[in-house]
């Protein structure tokens, strides 16, 4: 009986020894190592040089070249993916660290701490008073982060390019409509705050209950959907037959007075 012994370096420095006895044997699959790579990619480097004056090549030849810097590609694609998802993680650590609301300062439990600066403010390990609150004067809520306004003051900052107020008029008065203000995102559809949206919702339940439909939930705005489509058609062909009646009339018209 002959042993055989298969060792194979993988990646995070890891090594998998795989050790079996007999005629048969299975070795699962491994990666090969950066040296090997290395030597690889060398080759491959030298290949090209050789070809690249060629006139021709074979489909083979083609395909193989074609195959490996796919491969090529992928890996360097796959490197840069994983460095991103580390930085990724250390700006979320900063932000949480910096931005994250702490039970303790909320309480009021706690005393307020002032660290000294020792090189752990690059991975966001600083202690800071006054460095995340709202710029409005009496306003003690944390700011967002790039800007100097919490959420409820964020409209203040004259810079910010993503949040506008809420459309919901409360009152009317001789100035004008007076809105609800509050601040949500410009890509929300339709252009209203939570509260508002529900009423809003159940204002439209409301008036489709007036105008026959069945509306068994005022939480829904809709329902019954293709009741809504249906009649959007059926209005939309009506037009298109007045139209055409319309024009109808103006050729019989027209041909009237012609033979005239």
């Amino acid at each position: 009986m002959a042993e055989t012994t298969a060792t194979a370096t993988v990646t995070n420095n890891r090594t998998a020894i795989a050790t079996a006895t007999g005629t048969t044997y299975t070795v699962p699959k491994l990666e090969p190592s950066p040296s090997a790579s290395m030597a690889t990619t060398i080759e491959d480097v030298d290949e090209d040089m050789f070809l690249s004056k060629s006139e021709l090549l074979a489909r083979e030849e083609v395909l193989k070249r074609r195959s490996r810097k796919l491969k090529q590609i992928a890996r360097v694609y796959k490197d840069h993916y994983w460095c991103m998802m580390e930085e990724l993680k250390l700006k979320y650590r900063e932000y949480y660290w910096e931005y994250g609301k702490s039970p303790y300062q909320d309480d009021g439990s706690v005393t307020e701490i002032d660290a000294e600066k020792n090189g752990d403010d690059e991975l966001g390990l600083e202690f800071s008073s006054d460095l995340s609150r709202c710029a409005v004067h009496g306003c003690k809520s944390k700011a967002m982060a790039l800007t100097k306004f919490c959420h409820a003051h964020i409209l203040s900052d004259s810079k910010q390019k993503l949040y506008m107020g809420c459309n919901y008029v409360i009152k009317s008065s001789q100035a004008g409509p007076i809105l609800c203000g509050r601040p949500i995102l410009k890509s929300t559809v339709p252009s209203l705050c939570a509260t508002h949206f529900q009423k809003a919702e159940k204002h439209v339940a409301r008036a489709l209950k007036k105008a026959g439909l069945n509306v068994t939930s005022t939480s829904k705005v809709a329902p019954k959907f293709h009741v809504i489509i249906a009649e959007y058609v059926r209005l939309i062909q009506s037009k298109r037959r007045i139209a055409h009646k319309a024009e109808l009339e103006n050729l019989d018209v027209k041909e009237e007075d012609i033979s005239i």
